[in-house]
């Protein structure tokens, strides 16, 4: 059986792709503005 190589962390997907800290940023809020305008339903992770 293979090692599971790719193992992420809740935590750190949050900090760095969730909602709060894409509003932190200019570009974050960009992503956002594109991501509403797509219409996705939903915005970050």
């Amino acid at each position: 059986m293979p090692k599971r190589t790719l193992v992420g962390t809740k935590l750190k997907q949050k900090r760095r792709s969730g909602f709060r800290a894409r509003k932190v940023t200019k570009g974050g809020r960009q992503v956002l503005k594109r991501r509403r305008k797509k219409g996705r339903a939903r915005l970050a992770v």
